[in-house]
């Protein structure tokens, strides 16, 4: 059966670590391989979206070479970049969806970008990762990269357009260049305000991802989580994956959950892909003496299996024999911190768990 092998206990330190386990090498350390930043463009100024590791970096080349009369990559022995000439966003979204795509038919990288791993969804990536978040819709974008495909009136340039927002790609590739994505994770929570601060007073909705799930199947997950897609906004994105993930209307969400802060984790997958994360954290206690039924997830569109209530007691044990997605595990440890159960006095890894759980990904060394 798909699904993960309790492991030894680990330390909610571990925990973190499991998540935010990549740290940008120095100059004189040894390394097997050598990871260079993705610039915007050649220019030494232009901002780093991402980082990408040699067989990326090789790929590329490969991709000059089958185009010689208009080489879309800027490739140096410092950084790689879009080629001078792509200064549009829409420009850059033709030219990453078509590659994406054909490395997708042509089988390369199948265990990030395979069949069974695309998720047609798109991502959008900005020249300033901690900056606004202003990109639009996938059909607003469609609508710029129809005129530039189709030679249409001059599109704006980056210069002219004012945005942060750099262009769009596939959500499965985002690991192969190592640019920042965002999501966003609820906890669905009820306590009893009275047992002052038991963990087992306070009980929190804990879904089992389905056993076929692209990715983690079978693990527990937060009470509703999502990536957040290219033009909607992080309240948006969790409004509509309550509804679709748990069946929780969204006038519930809209009055109940609460903007809690954000978490960040720079995160390198098993295979070595590099995946800078920033999840947006809500909590939604249900309110003593309210409807139960209203906050109850229900699976709905097959991404989850099935609810269970459990006392946070039993998810810390869950959380620290590897039962979690590493990410979950990492925004419970936030809520644990927030909600007083992990403390000064009965943690001694408080200080490094708090700082680690908001990295800023090395991003001044990109």
């Amino acid at each position: 059966m798909v699904g993960p092998t309790p492991t030894a206990p680990q330390t909610y330190l571990q925990i973190i670590e499991a998540c935010d386990n990549f740290r940008l090498p120095s100059p004189s350390d040894s390394i097997s391989e050598r990871i260079v930043p993705w610039r915007l463009s050649p220019d030494p100024n232009a901002p780093a979206i991402g980082l990408l590791r040699p067989a990326i970096v090789e790929q590329l080349r490969q991709e000059n070479i089958r185009r010689p009369q208009v080489p879309a990559w800027d490739i140096r022995e410092d950084a790689v970049s879009f080629a001078g000439f792509l200064r549009t966003a829409a420009e850059r979204t033709i030219i990453m969806r078509e590659m994406c795509m054909r490395w997708r038919d042509e089988g390369l990288f199948p265990n990030v970008i395979g069949p069974k791993k695309w998720r047609g969804e798109m991502y959008p990536v900005y020249r300033n990762p901690f900056g606004k978040h202003d990109a639009p819709t996938e059909e607003q974008e469609e609508e710029e990269v129809g005129e530039a495909a189709d030679d249409g009136p001059p599109l704006r340039t980056d210069e002219e357009d004012g945005r942060n927002y750099a262009f769009m790609m596939e959500r499965a590739a985002c690991a192969l260049f190592g640019v920042v994505t965002y999501g966003v994770h609820l906890t669905i929570y009820e306590d009893d305000a009275s047992a002052n601060g038991s963990a087992s007073s306070c009980k929190i909705w804990v879904p089992t991802r389905s056993r076929t799930k692209q990715t983690w199947p079978g693990y527990l997950d937060n009470s509703v989580a999502g990536g957040i897609p290219s033009g909607l906004g992080a309240f948006e994105s969790l409004v509509k994956e309550a509804m679709e993930e748990a069946s929780i209307e969204g006038r519930v969400v809209e009055k109940h959950a609460k903007q809690t802060g954000s978490v960040a984790y720079f995160f390198r997958t098993d295979a070595g892909w590099l995946q800078p994360e920033v999840q947006y954290i809500y909590d939604m206690r249900i309110p003593p003496g309210a409807d139960p039924e209203a906050f109850r997830p229900k699976p709905l569109d097959g991404e989850v299996e099935s609810f269970e209530l459990l006392p946070l007691s039993e998810v810390a044990v869950r959380m620290r024999t590897g039962l979690f997605k590493r990410n979950c595990a990492l925004v419970l440890v936030d809520f644990m911190v927030r909600h007083g159960y992990l403390t000064t006095e009965n943690e001694p890894n408080y200080l490094e768990i708090v700082s680690r759980l908001h990295g800023q990904f090395e991003y001044e060394r990109w």
